[in-house]
């Protein structure tokens, strides 16, 4: 595996190692806290995590098979180009700028944490088995029609970055409202 998809799979290992950290000792209870209304739980943060990454593999499959089966051999680094690094990068955390999600991925309201975090880590997995299955294929080039912004068409490896990109903005956000709930539940307990 090239060295940038050697980074990208090191790289989603090491977000389920984050999601699992988070996870432990969390109860479904605290998991379900939220900061203040209308914002996201930990559980909801989580959901959306599994939702946006199916829903954006689902995009990526179809080009990516057929640039498996036409022999689309890889060219060039599976890097963003210009505009994709910029967006990879406004994603990142800490977060700067909030940013509405579409519809399509809108967390539950209320997930079960136990099952959002089951189909994260799951989701994960199909990242990582896109990754060395598509390893091979021009990733750089070979284009996608974004599921979320109509008419915009992102290279494969831009959205391979976006995902692992978005994944860490979202478990950012799932440890602040996690340490936030903490610190409550230690006010009220003194």
């Amino acid at each position: 595996m090239p060295p940038e998809l050697a980074a990208l799979d090191a790289a989603y290992i090491a977000i389920a190692r984050d999601a699992r950290a988070l996870a432990e000792g969390l109860t479904d209870e605290r998991a379900a806290w939220r900061a203040q209304q209308g914002s996201w739980s930990v559980a909801e943060c989580v959901d959306h995590l599994a939702t946006a990454n199916r829903v954006y593999l689902a995009a990526m499959e179809p080009s990516a098979e057929r640039a498996l089966a036409g022999g689309r051999r890889s060219r060039r680094p599976a890097l963003p180009g210009l505009i994709g690094g910029w967006f990879v990068r406004s994603l990142e955390p800490p977060v700067k700028a909030k940013m509405k999600n579409p519809k399509k991925i809108t967390p539950r309201t209320s997930p079960p944490f136990s099952e959002a975090m089951s189909a994260f880590l799951a989701s994960q997995e199909d990242v990582r088995r896109f990754l060395q299955t598509y390893a091979g294929i021009d990733l750089a080039s070979v284009r996608f029609p974004n599921p979320f912004i109509a008419g915009v068409r992102f290279s494969l490896a831009t959205g391979l970055h976006v995902i692992a990109a978005h994944d860490r903005r979202h478990l950012w956000q799932a440890w602040n409202v996690r340490r936030k709930a903490e610190r409550g539940a230690a006010r009220n307990a003194d």
